[in-house]
């Protein structure tokens, strides 16, 4: 049994030219960060998490891309801080090479870290459509952030890998709603009147333990999946500490929601 008791030390490092090209293209797409035997482990904690509706009830747990109600089937089900229900998580080369890739592309000598898990289920997995994840967070701050997207098994275009508009983290982040206009849904797309142009995007399919980095700007999207595996995305946020605004940003989207997943927070 592979040995998830004890912290890993990190396996990687960036090179120059990794480094630049993140910082010209707000994305990197780096081969392997983790070991056979630590994904074959991690997929059966991810699934257990999953079919145990880990966290649903204090709101972790959710439907990212539906409305959300007990008895409907989820189309792209999310758990928050799934480390929190397996602290294992944390003892793994992807959690330390993590931390790694942020010390080097942020200058930051110990970065904080989150994780979140997205189950894109085989054969009917919505897509994520496009968004910024700045969007999702508090307007009052300035953040330093980015996450680094892993896939438990190989993804491509078929089963909803990520990808990316080179260059747009330089920008604002750019009106959002609700996906389909649906304030139950927890969900943000980028509202189609922003008329943002997607013709440039560029697709990262990864083999397992792979990963893409992404700024916290910069725009992405994963198509749904339509094969026939589940796709299971680890995604782990780094950064150092937030640096409070002046006058907040408006990101007047987030008043609107009106999920089912705030309810069940409120009342835990």
């Amino acid at each position: 049994m592979y040995d998830l008791s004890t912290p890993k030390s990190p396996t990687i490092r960036l090179t120059d030219e990794q480094v630049a090209f993140y910082h010209e293209n707000g994305y990197l797409r780096i081969e392997q960060i983790s070991v056979p035997e630590e994904l074959e482990a991690l997929r059966a904690i991810y699934d257990r998490l999953f079919e145990q509706k880990a966290g649903r009830e204090r709101g972790q747990q959710f439907d990212l891309a539906g409305s959300d109600e007990d008895d409907a089937v989820a189309k792209l089900p999310q758990i928050l801080d799934p480390s929190s229900f397996a602290p294992e998580m944390r003892n793994t080369y992807i959690w330390a090479n993590a931390k790694q890739i942020c010390r080097q592309l942020e200058d930051q000598e110990d970065p904080g870290i989150g994780d979140h898990a997205i189950l894109k289920p085989a054969g009917y997995g919505a897509p994520t459509p496009w968004h910024q994840d700045e969007a999702y967070w508090s307007p009052n701050f300035h953040y330093r952030s980015m996450s680094i997207w892993v896939p438990l098994q190989d993804a491509d275009e078929t089963s909803g890998c990520l990808a990316f508009i080179p260059g747009s983290h330089k920008g604002h982040v750019v009106p959002h709603r609700q996906i389909g206009g649906d304030p139950r849904v927890h969900g943000l797309e980028i509202d189609p009147d922003a008329n943002v142009d997607f013709s440039g995007a560029v697709f990262c399919p990864l083999p397992a333990g792979g990963c893409t980095v992404h700024h916290n700007r910069t725009m992405h999207y994963a198509p749904p999946n339509v094969g026939d595996q589940p796709r299971r995305a680890w995604i782990l946020g780094t950064g150092g500490p937030a640096t409070e605004l002046e006058t907040p940003n408006d990101y007047y989207w987030q008043k609107a929601w009106a999920t089912a997943r705030q309810e069940r927070a409120s009342k835990a």
